[in-house]
């Protein structure tokens, strides 16, 4: 059945559950979109830290937001370390996520990403959000504020930080460019903007 002018005019809401560190980026997008149906469910961003939560937390979220009556879920993450216990999900409620490994990858646009393949396995990735909350979301919780030699430790496998910019935010460049000495990598800084992330939401207009 084809879409009638007012069903495109009026999308049904859409729940989307999306990981806490990519919340601005999905507002942003809905704003540029003109979206007023995307109904944002975020689950901690701590998370990024223990993947094995992201499964489980994604399937009780779902769960939620079928007995609240959402026809149309969407999963804003990636696998995102869950080894595959993410798409066990989504297939077993029949919704959809994002594609690609990461959200470093679909920022980047998961092609390019894969294409590049050896060039960024000693790249350690900074985004909006890590630039935004360095000291709270990575210092602290590696505890190299306590151990600065614990850095060498983590950090020994990488030779640059690669700073992917969804927005050309001077003073999140600067704290990309004091966290990249701080870890004593060399600094790149790509400005990707939102990548398939925004294409991504954009399907969810019908």
């Amino acid at each position: 059945m084809s879409m009638t002018q007012d069903d495109s005019a009026n999308p049904k809401p859409v729940r989307v559950i999306g990981c806490g560190m990519i919340a601005r980026e999905i507002l942003a997008i809905s704003e540029q979109l003109g979206f007023e149906h995307i109904d944002l469910k975020c689950l901690p961003a701590m998370w990024h830290h223990y993947p094995d939560k992201i499964a489980p937390g994604v399937d009780e979220a779902i769960t939620k937001a079928k007995d609240e009556g959402f026809e149309h879920i969407f999963v804003a993450y990636a696998d995102c370390g869950t080894g595959g216990h993410l798409d066990a999900v989504c297939e077993k409620h029949g919704v959809e996520r994002i594609a690609g490994p990461h959200c470093f990858s679909f920022y980047m646009g998961n092609q390019d990403f894969e294409d590049q393949g050896d060039e960024l396995l000693t790249s350690f990735f900074m985004t909006d959000f890590l630039a935004r909350h360095f000291e709270t979301f990575l210092v602290k919780p590696l505890g190299l504020d306590r151990h600065p030699e614990l850095r060498d430790m983590y950090f020994a496998h990488y030779t640059r930080m690669l700073y992917i910019a969804q927005t050309d935010d001077e003073v999140l460049t600067q704290n990309a460019i004091k966290a990249a000495e701080f870890l004593g990598l060399e600094y790149e800084k790509r400005l990707t903007g939102y990548g398939d992330l925004s294409s991504s939401l954009a399907a969810l207009q019908n």
